[in-house]
């Protein structure tokens, strides 16, 4: 959980008219709520990974939409909407691979289409950017339950990247399972993963479960293969940042901690809500998002690498559905078939 005063990752401030949201760049160092007052503001602080996790990012596309709504001075509907349309591919552009920001922008995009006026159009974009961001903090509560119960009443868990409070508006996805489990009374300990290069599961996993109280150890990502040959991991649960057909699009080194549990025989989970599913689309399709050669070749301001070397960076990677044991979501946990469990997602009717 976050501090009781800035309880949420993300939030809308009313007063001001702006968006509020934790740098989460700054963790675990110094712990900082930001200000967005411009779309602008908000595409820049996406980009940095200022705000990050999917189900974060799907309320920064609503809010980001709602922003623009209210800061613009259009007065003609047609030319408002053009406008506030314009800002929406602004920001769906900044992170290609997550669902959920474009899945947030098209919700408030879609409920504004309804409105007569410049100033019906303005409390609608704010009223959904709002209702996506409650509706979250109630899925992940959901999504947890479902998912302690897969948890032994004693076990050690791994986790990559960060799938927690600070990727959602609050209690989290992967981490919100470990949450409930511990809510529930289990013994529960937590190998995370650094997740080179930027370090979200040393920064920010880590930060969060210290601060709970949580047992929580951390190791190179390189590292985990080997725990489990040692037996000192039951199960592995992780975010995702596209569900697709055939495949779990997650955090780069996703794919690596699949194949090493099923080699050794460890259930492995993704825990995401229903918005991060892309079920119309296959992994082929999708664009991975490659970032900036200086993560890896520079740490701050010392070089790693010779300019002359080439980098490749990709941020996620995608690991197909045969090595996942089950999705938990806020409506049931998929188990495979997923050809059959996919069907239950699109009517929403899936059971524990």
């Amino acid at each position: 959980m976050l501090d009781e005063g800035d309880p949420y990752t993300i939030a809308w401030d009313a007063e001001n008219e702006c968006i509020l949201y934790i740098d989460q760049t700054l963790l675990p160092e110094r712990y900082e709520q930001m200000r967005c007052v411009t779309v602008d503001d908000l595409a820049r602080a996406i980009r940095r990974l200022e705000i990050r996790g999917a189900p974060a990012l799907g309320i920064a596309g609503a809010m980001g939409v709602a922003l623009a709504a209210v800061r613009s001075r259009e007065t003609d509907l047609q030319r408002f909407s053009g406008e506030v349309g314009r800002a929406g591919e602004l920001l769906r552009g900044t992170r290609p691979t997550a669902v959920n920001l474009a899945w947030g922008i098209d919700s408030v995009l879609g409920k504004m289409a309804l409105a007569a006026s410049v100033a019906e159009a303005k409390e609608i974009a704010v009223a959904e950017a709002n209702a996506v961001a409650e509706e979250d903090e109630l899925t992940c509560r959901r999504l947890g339950g479902f998912g302690e119960e897969l948890f032994p009443e004693r076990c050690t868990v791994l986790t990559h990247c960060n799938a927690g409070a600070l990727a959602c508006r609050c209690w989290g996805t992967a981490l919100g399972t470990i949450r409930s489990a511990v809510e529930a009374g289990k013994d529960v300990r937590v190998i995370a993963c650094e997740t080179r290069p930027l370090n979200q599961g040393s920064r920010l996993t880590c930060w969060e479960l210290a601060r709970d109280g949580v047992d929580v150890t951390l190791i190179p990502d390189s590292s985990a293969a080997y725990l489990m040959r040692k037996g000192m991991i039951d199960l592995v649960v992780v975010g995702a940042d596209r569900i697709t057909k055939d495949a779990v699009f997650n955090k780069i080194g996703t794919y690596m901690h699949a194949v090493a549990a099923r080699h050794h025989g460890i259930p492995f989970y993704v825990a995401a809500p229903v918005s991060t599913f892309d079920l119309s689309r296959e992994e082929t399709d999708i664009t991975v998002e490659e970032r900036d050669r200086s993560e890896l070749a520079y740490c701050g301001d010392k070089r790693l690498a010779p300019e002359s070397v080439n980098v490749l960076n990709y941020a996620f990677d995608a690991t197909p559905l045969d090595l996942v044991d089950a999705i938990v979501t806020e409506i049931g946990v998929l188990r495979p078939p997923y050809t059959e469990s996919f069907r239950l997602v699109r009517d929403k009717e899936v059971r524990p």
